[in-house]
């Protein structure tokens, strides 16, 4: 018993590093807390007898449940027929002992893992992207990266090479459009706030819809001209975008496409359940303003 509550409260103690790994690995919120509790169920039956670095050996555990997890991702794209539709995000109950993470480390991860990133990070093979993720975001070393996919380190520092190469070829790309991105959703927002009808049109392609509504920029203009009084800029899953909350609840997500630098569609989602599974982090109101 005395063992179990030494195991307990050490994953309770790292769950918050242990969440981040998988979420850097699998990109998914959803996802790393289910790797995180498949981990908390692997290790609860392990003999802790020889463990002598908590963290480095939890870490292992949870890199290796990710990996697993990568793999049949991959292998069920490879026997796809045609393009897998995107998966479910539904949010996830957490079992003990995995406890509540610190919101501003949730907003942390958020604004880091993008969608523009995660793409990337999804052309990797899955020993690539641990490579990759373990020793560039975590400092795992070579030699425990090698002994988790079964090559030496020399070959596990060549895997983490050449994601990085790879990573960094889109980085600059995909950052590039998230600030304009932002720029013209804040102008947006902004636009609307105030009443500024010609500034709205300014921003809308000429055949800019309102998902499901609107179609035309004058019509998008009109129905926003004055409104979104309290939407804030914020990034939903790595992307701007708009969102009204009440009482410290999501109400409502406004999420905008944008082709050459004007905005050609935009989306109101105000469902609770799916609205629940985004990762929203609030930006500064001052960018807004700007």
């Amino acid at each position: 018993m005395a063992e179990q509550d030494w195991l307990s409260a050490r994953f309770a103690e790292h769950q918050r590093h242990l969440q981040a790994v998988a979420y850097r690995m699998l990109g998914s919120r959803s996802e790393a807390e289910d790797a995180v509790q498949e981990a908390w169920a692997r290790v609860s039956r392990a003999d802790t007898g020889q463990v002598e670095n908590p963290a480095g050996w939890l870490t292992t555990v949870v890199a290796r449940v990710c990996l697993n997890q990568l793999e049949a991702r991959r292998s069920r794209r490879e026997d796809a027929t045609g393009a897998l539709p995107p998966e479910p995000r539904t949010p996830q109950a957490r079992v003990h002992p995995v406890g509540e993470a610190d919101p501003e480390d949730e907003a942390l991860l958020a604004d880091s893992v993008g969608v523009a990133l995660t793409v990337v990070l999804d052309t990797l093979t899955p020993a690539e992207r641990l490579a990759f993720v373990l020793h560039d975001v975590f400092a795992v070393s070579f030699g425990e990266i090698g002994s988790i996919i079964d090559r030496s380190p020399a070959a596990a520092r060549q895997l983490a090479s050449r994601a990085r190469r790879r990573v960094q070829g889109a980085a600059g790309a995909s950052g590039a459009a998230r600030s304009a991105k932002r720029e013209i959703v804040a102008a947006f927002l902004a636009a609307a706030r105030g009443g500024d009808f010609h500034a709205l049109l300014d921003l809308l392609d000429p055949d800019a819809v309102i998902v499901g509504e609107s179609r035309g920029a004058e019509a998008v203009a009109s129905f926003f001209t004055g409104r979104a009084q309290a939407a804030r800029l914020a990034l939903v899953d790595g992307e701007p975008a708009a969102v009204w909350a009440h009482q410290g609840v999501n109400r409502a997500v406004i999420t905008f496409t944008v082709e050459d630098g004007q905005i050609t569609s935009i989306s109101v989602d105000t469902d609770p359940d799916r609205l629940r599974a985004l990762d929203v982090v609030f930006l500064p109101s001052h960018s807004v303003e700007q």
